[in-house]
């Protein structure tokens, strides 16, 4: 049975976080840090992995980037 994940991609938020970070001037470390304020663990090469969509992306990490970066979850899925 196929994963529903089965590419070269392993996340549909990568692009858009990059964007997004981008506009707030917000390096990966400054977000890997405001993450773990929030209880949330992403390392900055994990942050990195996530953009360059050789990382999956939890339900829980999602909502706390989407937090940090001040937009709705689904604006990180706007896209590609």
């Amino acid at each position: 049975m196929a994963r529903i994940i089965d590419g070269e991609s392993k996340n549909l938020i990568g692009g858009n976080l990059k964007k997004l970070r981008g506009k707030l001037k917000i390096s990966q470390q400054e977000l890997s840090n405001k993450l773990e304020l929030l209880g949330v663990y992403v390392c900055r090469g994990s942050i990195s992995r996530i953009e360059d969509y050789s990382r999956t992306v939890t339900d829980i990490e999602l909502f706390a980037i989407a937090k940090v970066l001040g937009v709705d979850p689904k604006e990180l899925y706007g896209e590609q």
